[in-house]
């Protein structure tokens, strides 16, 4: 690990102030990610300004009958909050399965967002890799990409997302809040990554020197009949071959509102969009959800060795739904 300073943020001003005063300084939250990746040298930040002493950490009902959850409120006490639980079932269901109790402790909500892909090339210094060290190639277009992106890849980047809890979040609509010297400002979750494109270093909109505050979810009442389900190559903690945090609400036996986001298939949390449009107002019948699956994935472009995800995702889809349309009638 190479050198770096170290100090301790108590207010948001006060970490701005400190970040923007050192090129290479960065936030440290629970370091679930961030230290990991100094270790092994991915990440050389020169200074870290640990904001976990910041009063971030509230998780509160917002005016509009929704929900405020701090940036540094961890990961444990956002999933296993009373409001969380009984409003955004799916979100405690995709925390829990992101990680172990230990990791849960310590990560943060902001850092959950921020993390970086778990791609064996990219956490391979031996390997060139342009999310690392951008114009050296991406080895995982040729190489091993079994667990690689379907949607929205390029030559120039495979990687997906690693984060469960962002898929739930997507599908809810979340917004994420930050502050910079500047003031605050807010960008909605489906607008917070950016497109891999030519430069898949750049990973979200942030600006420059920004801190997450919070995130936040408006009042959604389908969100209460959620549910997340993850399929990982051991049972044990790993990241998801594909996932999926879905919603559905169904009165007379026909879809009036429905949300679907997919993990493990892109660069970001997958919005199944297209899947969405062709359940709202129809049957609620498996064979409408297999349909509507196959409509979102038609857009899908495996690299050789996983298409397996494209028969994943629509076999996830139809399951879940079907269970979520059995709950709710």
């Amino acid at each position: 690990m190479k050198e770096f300073s170290y100090q301790r943020a108590t207010q948001v001003r006060d970490a701005l102030t400190q970040i923007a005063g050192t090129t290479g300084a960065k936030f440290l939250g629970g370091g679930t990610n961030l230290v990991d990746l100094m270790k092994n040298e991915i990440e050389t930040p020169a200074k870290l300004v640990d904001v976990r002493q910041l009063p971030l950490d509230g998780i509160r009902s917002s005016a509009d009958g929704g929900l405020i959850i701090g940036a540094t409120a961890s990961n444990s006490d956002t999933a296993a909050h009373p409001d969380v639980r009984r409003r955004y079932p799916a979100v405690t269901q995709a925390i829990l399965a992101g990680a172990s109790g230990q990791l849960r402790n310590m990560a943060t909500i902001g850092g959950n967002l921020l993390q970086r892909t778990r791609c064996a090339y990219f956490t391979d210094t031996s390997q060139p890799c342009n999310k690392r060290v951008p114009g050296t190639g991406c080895p995982a277009i040729a190489g091993v990409h079994h667990n690689h992106a379907i949607f929205d890849w390029t030559d120039h980047c495979a990687a997906t997302n690693p984060s469960d809890m962002g898929v739930a979040l997507m599908a809810f609509d979340a917004v994420v809040r930050y502050e910079t010297l500047n003031g605050p400002g807010e960008i909605p979750l489906s607008d917070f990554y950016l497109p891999v494109g030519t430069t898949p270093h750049l990973e979200t909109k942030l600006p420059p020197g920004a801190l997450i505050t919070a995130v936040t979810l408006s009042k959604l009442d389908v969100a209460a009949h959620s549910r997340y389900r993850k399929v990982r190559e051991r049972a044990s903690y790993a990241f998801a071959t594909v996932s999926i945090a879905a919603a559905l609400n169904v009165h007379k036996r026909r879809v009036q509102d429905v949300r679907i986001a997919l993990g493990g298939v892109a660069a970001r949390p997958w919005r199944a969009r297209i899947a969405e449009a062709a359940l709202r107002d129809g049957p609620a019948t498996a064979a409408r959800f297999r349909a509507a699956a196959d409509a979102e994935l038609a857009k899908a472009k495996p690299l050789h060795d996983n298409a397996y995800k494209v028969t994943l995702a629509r076999n996830l889809i139809e399951a879940v739904l079907t269970d979520l349309a059995k709950r709710v009638k």
